[in-house]
């Protein structure tokens, strides 16, 4: 399973935060320091991919781990967050969500 890790700028103290059964990816902190936001696809999808077009969940979850929450089910996975779009307060952010 592809998980979300967290390190010193160093690269020391590698630690694992998520631990569930979905391929995270694309964890982007919020400015205030408080939560990220993450891709998640479902767990058939390959761990050595990170396909577009695909029915994901933007979910967030606190720096300490205890609380995680959907943020959106949508259509989309590649170039859906790959660049941090937070608003300034925390309390937005932006994505891309694909349709035919």
């Amino acid at each position: 399973m592809m998980q979300i890790w967290r390190m010193k700028p160093d690269g020391s103290e590698q630690e694992q935060v998520t631990f569930d059964n979905f391929q995270n990816w694309f964890a982007h902190l919020s400015p205030d320091g408080k939560q990220f936001i993450m891709i998640s696809y479902p767990p058939e999808v390959p761990a050595t991919s990170h396909p577009h077009n695909q029915w994901v969940m933007l979910r967030t979850m606190s720096v300490d781990g205890k609380e995680t929450k959907v943020a959106a089910f949508l259509y989309g996975g590649q170039e859906t967050i790959n660049v941090p779009s937070w608003s300034p307060d925390s309390k937005r952010v932006a994505f891309v969500s694909y349709t035919y």
